[in-house]
């Protein structure tokens, strides 16, 4: 019996006792079932037997075969809005890297910012950082566009773990990438998978986060650890070389071999402007942030920027449309059939001698290094967010700030190991650092990070009104 097949059986046995124990006082049989089948869905996401998209499907065949819900309720996550924007962001993100605009930016900040090692790791953030807004796929972000200039920048210098020159500045640079791509992923609603899918768990709890929301909020702690991370990096764990005046000058003339920026890298500009425009003015202006990332991609095609056969050939984006969709579902008819509100009330009650400060503080922690145990920030969502949320609001926290917290902690873990999300093992498997300095390097950042947005981070979300 192979792994796959033991992973299976186990899931089948959880899912087995999970059905067959009695009903808890409080619940419906078919809420009692229904968070069973959730469970072990979310289970099969981290175990990972098949791929997610196959384990969600399962999830929702069984929801339907065993009489927990109609077929028509199952299906309603692929009509939820949400969907549909990070699927139109997934698309619309592949046109900076086929164009060749995320690498034209790239460079641009190098050829500023190249003078020496940590002005280059700084060149490196800002390119993240600008792309982030409109780059939900952080594996695509940190593949298709940073890693490329990191290995040109390494190349350049001879850095190599082959040579035994990996320290000379390659090391630090990766590193720097990983720490950093945690924060910019946290920044934006729109700049990882997850946070959408966080987002809407927050909503069936009765928070509507909006884009503009999480980005003031994220905004203060955010730029203040992007600015920390590579000085701190500098300082701790320093590159031999120190100045790289020449790099300047490469980034100039790969500048000079791309040309005049194209027709297609203007559109994907104008594109990226106008959505994150409106992604901030929507409210305002009545229009849906779904609208805006649909309009984005529509405008795309009709100029031929991207094709419709590239969007087709998109796997990431419809394999997240796939079991996004279906974990939607089960969390709105697992706080339809009241299931939250009951598990929200009975830890309440097992937390009422705390004040609710203490109560988030902990959640946060538990949160945060519990990612050691997973290789998914979307199964880590989807295990953990609700059941966090609804404790932390029953304690007493700001519905909003909790919320929102969470949602940023759902992504600041991201930098704790070699599997902890999409960039990790293509950043590690450039072999510029032993296992152990990485894990190593992890846990030092995070005793840098969590403070920053805990005690900066809290005072800003004070004066903004959060609490």
């Amino acid at each position: 019996m192979n792994s796959s097949q033991m992973k299976m059986l186990l899931l089948v046995a959880i899912g087995c006792i999970l059905w067959f124990i009695p009903t808890p006082e409080g619940l419906t049989d078919q809420a009692w079932q229904m968070m069973a089948i959730f469970v072990t869905t979310v289970l099969s996401l981290i175990l990972a037997p098949l791929p997610l998209g196959a384990m969600a499907l399962m999830g929702l065949t069984l929801a339907t075969l065993l009489g927990v819900l109609p077929i028509k309720t199952a299906l309603t996550g692929f009509a939820h809005p949400t969907i549909w924007m990070i699927a139109a962001a997934f698309f619309i993100s592949r046109g900076f890297i086929t164009t060749g605009f995320g690498r034209r930016v790239g460079y641009w900040f190098i050829s500023k910012l190249g003078h020496n090692s940590l002005g280059l790791a700084y060149g490196l953030v800002l390119t993240d950082l600008l792309f982030a807004p409109a780059t939900p796929s952080t594996t695509a972000r940190c593949g298709g566009i940073i890693s490329p200039l990191f290995r040109s920048v390494a190349n350049a210098y001879d850095s190599d773990p082959e040579k035994g020159t990996e320290n000379r500045i390659g090391a630090f640079l990766v590193q720097c990438i990983f720490q950093c791509n945690a924060i910019t992923c946290a920044m934006f609603l729109t700049s990882m998978a997850g946070n959408p899918l966080a987002a809407n768990f927050a909503k069936e709890q009765g928070v509507e986060i909006t884009w503009a929301g999480w980005a003031t909020a994220a905004i203060v702690p955010g730029l203040l650890c992007l600015f920390l991370i590579p000085l701190v990096m500098y300082m701790v764990f320093p590159p031999e070389l120190k100045k790289t005046p020449e790099m300047r000058e490469i980034a100039r003339q790969k500048l000079a071999e791309m040309g005049k920026m194209t027709r297609d890298e203007l559109m994907v500009c104008i594109t990226f402007i106008g959505m994150v425009s409106l992604w901030v003015l929507g409210p305002t202006l009545g229009i849906h942030a779904t609208v805006t990332a649909l309009l984005g991609l529509v405008f795309l095609l009709l100029t031929h920027t991207i094709t419709w056969d590239a969007v087709l050939g998109e796997k990431e984006a419809w394999h997240t449309i796939t079991w996004f969709a279906v974990l939607v579902m089960m969390a709105a008819q697992l706080n339809k059939l009241g299931f939250i509100s009951w598990f929200s009330e009975s830890m309440a009650e097992s937390l009422s001698g705390f004040g609710w400060v203490t109560t988030i503080v902990v959640l946060l922690l538990v949160y945060y290094y519990s990612h050691y145990l997973m290789a998914s920030a979307m199964a880590h969502i989807s295990a953990m967010y609700s059941a966090f949320l609804a404790i932390a609001i029953s304690a007493g926290a700001p519905p909003m700030l909790a919320a929102i917290v969470l949602g940023i902690f759902s992504n600041l873990y991201m930098s704790t190991t070699h599997y902890s999300s999409g960039p990790a093992p293509i950043l590690f498997g450039a072999g510029f650092h032993t296992l152990q300095n990485w894990w190593k390097i992890g846990f030092i950042f995070s005793l840098i990070v969590i403070p920053i947005f805990v005690f900066v981070g809290g005072a800003w979300w004070k004066l903004l009104g959060l609490w």
